[in-house]
């Protein structure tokens, strides 16, 4: 009579281990530059968004004193964006003209070097301090 003796392996052994970690390394190194790339962008549109609502603001002063620097219309500023990542103020202000700057804030700062500052003209003129030709 032949007894066979089974055996069960319970558990994954160390190879098996190891290439799970070395496969997740591999994703986590694709997926995390695109992560933060995503969320640049996404932090750039809050900037963009409180942009147009400062020049909304500033035409319905203009439409209401004739003016854009009145005491009325620069008061608000400076002006944060809803998260804090973006800070609006307002320089060459006068009677017909007026330049919106939205500074970038916190790590927004340090991770969006491309774009850096955006600026929006009474003219409607777009432009940022960095290098980059996608920010708007």
């Amino acid at each position: 009579m032949c007894t066979e003796r089974r055996t069960e392996t319970l558990g994954f052994t160390l190879i098996e281990l190891m290439i799970v970690v070395a496969i997740l390394a591999i994703i986590i190194l694709v997926a995390y530059p695109s992560y933060r790339d995503q969320m640049v962008k996404t932090r750039r549109a809050e900037g963009k968004a409180v942009l147009s609502s400062a020049e909304a603001r500033m035409e319905r002063c203009f439409t209401r004193f004739s003016a854009y620097n009145n005491a009325a219309c620069t008061g608000i500023f400076p002006l944060n964006s809803e998260n804090g990542w973006y800070q609006v103020t307002t320089s060459a202000v006068n009677a017909t003209s007026y330049t919106l700057s939205a500074a970038p804030q916190k790590s927004q700062a340090v991770d969006d070097t491309l774009c850096g500052t955006l600026t929006l003209t009474s003219t409607g003129i777009r432009g940022q301090s960095g290098t980059g030709t996608n920010c708007w």
